[in-house]
């Protein structure tokens, strides 16, 4: 039995060796590589919320960078120190103000504030499927945007809020993303689920067989919004301010490309797909700088924005010719498992 259970949690297994694995290798790199792979760590938590939703149930969702949002200034309403608050923040209220809580109860207290505005809006919006959903969910974000960006009193609006507590180093990036990937790893093993990629397959079929399909669809809708405000509590503190800019259309192309590109049904796809992207993010950005080429005095150099378009021709081209993604919708070691851990298949 023993050796089953091993067996099952293989794939989680393997998750987090490559996390910590990578988590070594940056403790031994130069500053600027360790701030880049810790905000690699913080996406991998964002990307992992996302999958839980959108991987088992298949439904486009472009709502979770809003709840990244909502869990960072959450997370930095309660914690931040009394005297940058009464600065940016003069309007706020009485007990508002003067609340100052451990700078790690933010991602937590952000993740269960997301989870209750997630069931409160999941209700309706998870009785939509196709494209009616992925626009409900677009719209969700939007909403989260026009209101922090001008919640004045209550978010600062448009201006930059500074003064957050900045603990988010390597290894809580680290603890975070093993964390995240722990819980979808959980979830995914779960019959709820089981019956969620059912319905992700043929809800017809499902919802004829007794699948409640609506309920499984928020279970994981609040659980991944949890995981995606926890992360959006960690970029914020890690970055040290915040902005109502850093949480709209660029980083919600960019998640959704990590899990694309990945392979959306997996949780491997998931994460390979973060690290992947993150790494050639990073070297389309040396590129738009300029990259001297040793001993010819010539610089290569692209046009800005480019970037962005290698991304979206990326995506593009996974779509067409690889639709599951770099792990074809399968979990890393899944085979030592059996059957149990694909989940491009139900």
């Amino acid at each position: 039995m023993m050796r089953d259970l091993i067996l099952r949690a293989a794939p989680l297994l393997a998750l987090v060796a490559l996390i910590v694995a990578i988590s070594l290798l940056a403790g031994m790199a130069d500053t600027v590589t360790t701030r880049r792979v810790i905000l690699c760590l913080v996406n991998v938590v964002c990307v992992v919320g996302l999958y839980i939703f959108m991987g088992n149930s298949g439904v486009l969702n472009f709502s979770s960078v809003g709840f990244m949002a909502i869990g960072a200034y959450v997370a930095a309403l309660l914690t931040m120190p009394a005297g940058p608050k009464g600065m940016f923040l003069p309007d706020l209220p009485v007990w508002l103000a003067a609340t100052e809580l451990p700078a790690l109860a933010g991602p937590f207290l952000g993740a269960l504030f997301c989870a209750i505005v997630a069931l409160a809006v999941g209700l309706p919006i998870m009785r939509l499927s196709g494209i009616a959903a992925a626009i409900a969910t677009f719209s969700l974000m939007f909403i989260c945007y026009i209101v922090l960006g001008n919640w004045t009193s209550m978010t600062g609006g448009q201006i930059s809020l500074m003064g957050l507590k900045s603990y988010v180093g390597l290894w809580t990036a680290c603890a975070f993303a093993v964390g995240a990937v722990a819980v979808a790893f959980a979830y995914q093993e779960t019959r709820w689920a089981l019956a969620l990629r059912a319905s992700r397959e043929d809800a017809v079929a499902a919802r004829a067989s007794g699948i409640r399909v609506a309920r499984l669809r928020l279970g994981a809708f609040v659980l991944g919004a949890a995981v995606c405000g926890a992360g959006g509590a960690l970029y914020g503190h890690f970055q040290g301010t915040l902005r109502v800019e850093s949480f709209y259309l660029d980083p919600t192309f960019l998640l959704v490309t990590m899990l694309v590109v990945g392979g959306m049904r997996s949780l491997t796809g998931a994460v390979v797909g973060c690290l992947a992207i993150s790494l050639l993010t990073e070297v389309l950005r040396l590129v738009e700088v300029g990259i001297p080429l040793p001993g010819t005095g010539a610089v290569v150099m692209v046009a800005p924005g480019f970037g962005d378009v290698v991304l979206a021709a990326l995506m593009l081209l996974i779509l067409l010719f690889r639709p599951n993604g770099i792990t074809g919708g399968r979990e890393i070691l899944g085979n030592l498992a059996g059957s149990g851990h694909r989940h491009d298949q139900v």
